[in-house]
């Protein structure tokens, strides 16, 4: 019996199935051991498309609010601007859970398919915004239809090998970290483009009658492009759970769960008991979510994921505020280019830092103390933001360049350790429900963050002459409490460890 057993496993061992997608990545996975790089080329290209539309606004959000007069006063604006901006959070948190789940069943492609599509339509017709409210609609329902994010999650980890499982993380997250880098780029340097640019643009041209159109215009151009590539994507995932890749290059057979499936005629050349397993498995998929909320080591990680991107949002929020507001509120009266190449600079650094050194440290030290670490310098460096405030001119510039690269690369240092430690907590099954539970409890923290930092800088800005933390000093030390408090939510009892980790 054993024989026969050993028999089968060797034949599987083996098998591979020609016309299903998920057997020819694993049989790649099994047989290459090179880096994947084709797949992580999509993971990038499809993540920064994701990200642009969300991260462009933040340099010119202060002027458009103002432009459309619905805030009586100069001080308001940034209550307004905190809702505008939060929005798109709003949106992307009553649908990721939904998108995470129509992954598992349908397969990431069609994720990517419907929700580049998304940016393309909702991204113009924001660009083209007559009112306040259009601008809120526009990007609520952006951030409804894309679902891209915790999918493309999961997908990192899918087609990469165990050894390789890191830097396909650390490429989504330099790409999202990108993102927020050329996204206030375009943001800064395209906006109003008939004031800056007279000669190329007229004042009654669409981009003269709407001055913050040509962002979204090349954002949207962007996102049909990897429209188009996402029909090349390599598929994975089907509707049925079948066990049926080995793991070639160890010496013993070892079954790994996938997320595909056969056709019925093929059904013969899978055992029986692990068919049966699979149909059992696909019954119990309809309690994934419940199943979820009780995986405390992956709830854990994903409340500890909140609390940072709760922290980063409405830092990016306030920065860019911040930056651009008179020196009179304490800002440091910056003009929107200059913002943008602030925010610009710091992308080539993130790149590399993520591609060459955050898989080493992530070997050396693990992506827990990685992250800790990240949270320690970033109280540091943010402690120091409120005096940049005392120079100016060149010397200004440069500090803000230096130290918004800095601010990134720790940002996005924690959050790959984060993707990490939530993708190895739940099996490959469950992986895409868990990446949009993930999405959408940050949602709600990213929506709650720039509407919460709005008001809080507004309200910062009319206490200059405070005896205690006057003016952006009080709006810093928040941010510092609550990286604190991450910070100390990576330590036991609250993160848990899993008892078996999956790859």
């Amino acid at each position: 019996m054993a024989e026969n057993r050993e028999a089968l496993l060797l034949k599987k061992q083996v098998k591979y199935h020609e016309k299903c997608p998920g057997c020819k990545v694993d049989r790649r996975k099994a047989e290459n051991p090179n880096i994947p790089w084709l797949h992580f080329f999509f993971i990038w290209i499809i993540t920064l498309c994701s990200c642009l539309p969300i991260s462009s606004i933040f340099p010119f959000l202060y002027y458009m609010v103002r432009d459309f007069h619905i805030a009586k006063r100069e001080e308001d604006v940034s209550f307004y601007a905190g809702f505008e901006g939060s929005a798109f959070m709003v949106g992307r948190f009553m649908t990721a859970l939904l998108w995470g789940m129509v992954a598992d069943r349908y397969g990431r492609k069609t994720v990517m398919l419907l929700s580049t599509m998304a940016v393309v339509i909702f991204n113009t017709l924001f660009g083209l915004s007559t009112s306040y409210w259009m601008a809120l609609t526009t990007r609520f329902l952006l951030g409804a239809f894309c679902g891209v994010l915790g999918p493309m999650r999961a997908y990192a980890t899918e087609v990469s090998r165990r050894e390789h499982q890191a830097l396909g993380v650390a490429m989504l997250s330099s790409a999202w970290g990108i993102g927020l880098v050329i996204g206030p780029a375009l943001g800064g340097y395209l906006a109003q483009p008939a004031e800056k640019f007279p000669h190329i643009f007229s004042q009654e041209s669409i981009f003269g009658r709407f001055p913050y159109f040509l962002v979204s215009l090349v954002i949207s151009i962007f996102a049909l492009i990897v429209f188009i590539i996402c029909f090349w994507l390599p598929c994975y995932c089907c509707p049925l759970f079948v066990a049926c890749a080995v793991d070639m290059l160890t010496d013993k057979v070892s079954m790994q769960e996938t997320l595909h499936s056969h056709d019925v005629e093929d059904a013969d050349l899978i055992a029986s008991d692990d068919l049966e397993k699979s149909r059992s498995t696909e019954g119990r998929t309809t309690n994934t979510w419940l199943s979820l909320l009780r995986n405390w080591p992956l709830m854990s990680v994903v409340i500890l994921y909140c609390v940072f991107q709760l922290h980063d949002m409405a830092y990016i929020e306030i920065f860019s505020l911040w930056a651009v507001s008179p020196k009179s509120f304490g800002g440091l009266n910056m003009a929107t280019q200059d913002v943008g190449q602030a925010l610009a600079v710091a992308g080539v650094g993130l790149l590399l830092c993520q591609l060459l050194l955050y898989p080493v440290l992530e070997r050396a030290f693990g992506p827990i103390t990685v992250s800790r670490t990240g949270a320690v310098l970033s109280i540091a460096l943010l402690s120091c933001y409120p005096f940049l405030a005392n120079l100016s001119g060149r010397s200004l510039s440069l500090v803000i360049d230096v130290a918004s690269a800095l601010k990134n690369v720790l940002s996005i240092s924690i959050t790959t350790g984060l993707f990490l430690l939530q993708n190895r907590a739940v099996s490959q099954r469950q992986r895409g429900a868990a990446n949009g539970l993930s999405l959408c409890m940050m949602s709600l923290c990213k929506a709650a963050g720039p509407a919460a930092a709005g008001s809080l800088l507004s309200w910062a800005q009319s206490r200059q002459n405070a005896s205690f933390l006057p003016g952006s000093h009080m709006v810093f030390f928040i941010l510092n409490v609550i990286e604190l408090i991450g910070f100390l939510m990576t330590f036991k009892p609250f993160l848990a460890e899993p008892a078996q980790e999956f790859y």
